[in-house]
């Protein structure tokens, strides 16, 4: 097979929709599209009128790119394109080419001719390049179910020939929609909650709050873990490590049981602030689901909300526990997520905790703390930790 020039050409999602805004959301992709790509040995990324293209060198491992843009948020769609000269002999000897080794039993092919001084119409090109290839493979054609689609478009310069759409996963470039704080445990639903945030185009940043002595060391790792998998999609990722055992048991000796979980998630709450402040993020994120735990009843959920300043994200409040472990799994975080692990919340937890509190039971419950030292106590105490992705590991 004689070598063609082969690139992908990438389609983007809902950036095409953006007006103004536009080139905003094309040059984040791109940039976001060659973080990607690191060390796949790829020639350049491109930016044309409303589609990006990867340049390829010979020799480069195309199944990994492929794999790579497959992930990144903001894709909807790409293709694997080869380009032949704008004669119709090459286009034939090209769509053989391309053709040969693939397992069909029917084709059809489809023309787009933006360039109408090319001397066949788009009907001619089909019907001479699949006449062609019909004669060559001895397969049949199909206008309607066929098994194999040839895409040829014949622009000013060139013709692009194409088998195969490839599926993006769609959303928005990671970056657009400014940044939110992800209140990260080691279960199933934050995570998925942070990439549901991710794929909207938000830049997370991770806080982590643990009970180490009390809980053991597990809880930390598999964060950490989930982080490092998040960062595929969010790239470079910080996560904030809050100590928390010492709250909790000041909380455990100087308030009523029943509100425990409630006052642990808004000094929590209080300390998220503050790490929003410093990293400037917009929102803190959650993956709290209407009713799934008694701190997750619509009371509870306010009487948390109530001593916010910013708001709380919660993008799984209205999916199934079904829904989200089916995502967690598609995103890679299931496994991790289930490992066995003593999470902080679980701690010192009352056999009855309310289920309906008020506002004004809270506010007596928390009325003997000194909330604002026991804040600056614990955000002197916290330690950043930076996580990236790498593709070395997800081999």
């Amino acid at each position: 097979m004689s070598h063609t020039e082969k690139f992908f050409v990438i389609h983007y999602a809902e950036v095409g929709l953006k007006g103004k805004n536009r080139i905003f959301f094309e040059k984040k992709l791109a940039r976001n599209i060659k973080l990607s790509l690191r060390g796949t040995g790829y020639a350049e990324v491109q930016r044309l009128h409303d589609r990006i293209v990867v340049h390829l060198k010979q020799g480069t491992d195309i199944a990994e790119i492929e794999k790579r843009l497959r992930r990144v948020m903001g894709i909807a769609h790409f293709e694997l394109v080869h380009r032949a000269p704008k004669n119709i002999k090459a286009i034939k000897d090209i769509a053989l080419q391309l053709t040969t080794g693939m397992s069909f039993e029917t084709l059809k092919v489809e023309t787009k001719r933006s360039d109408k001084t090319f001397p066949l119409t788009s009907p001619e090109v089909s019907a001479e390049v699949g006449g062609h290839l019909i004669q060559q493979t001895g397969k049949r054609a199909d206008m309607h179910t066929p098994d194999l689609r040839l895409w040829i478009n014949i622009s000013h310069n060139d013709v692009y020939i194409y088998t195969d759409k490839l599926q993006g996963i769609g959303g928005l470039p990671v970056g657009v929609s400014g940044k939110v704080l992800v209140m990260l445990s080691g279960g199933i639903d934050s995570p998925v909650a942070a990439w549901q945030m991710i794929k909207r185009g938000a830049k997370a940043v991770f806080i982590h709050f643990y009970s180490y002595p009390y809980t053991d060391k597990a809880s930390l790792e598999k964060v950490m873990e989930l982080t490092r998998i998040l960062s595929e999609p969010n790239y470079r990722s910080v996560i904030y490590l809050v100590p928390f055992a010492d709250l909790q048991q000041i909380i455990v000796t100087e308030t009523p049981a029943p509100f425990r979980v409630l006052l642990y998630r808004r000094m929590m709450t209080r300390i998220a602030q503050r790490v929003a402040a410093l990293v400037d993020a917009e929102a803190l994120v959650t993956g709290e689901s209407l009713a799934q735990v008694a701190s997750q009843t619509l009371p509870n959920l306010r009487v948390i909300e109530a001593i916010a300043d910013i708001p709380i994200l919660r993008p799984l409040i209205g999916d199934d526990k079904a829904d989200i472990i089916a995502k967690a799994e598609q995103i890679g975080t299931f496994k991790v997520s289930t490992l066995p692990h003593q999470d902080c919340c679980s701690l010192f937890v009352p056999k009855h905790p309310a289920t309906h509190a008020s506002l004004a039971d809270l506010d007596k419950a928390e009325a003997g703390l000194d909330i604002a030292t026991l804040v600056e106590i614990t955000m002197n105490r916290i330690e950043k930790e930076i996580v990236s992705f790498s593709y070395e590991d997800d081999s």
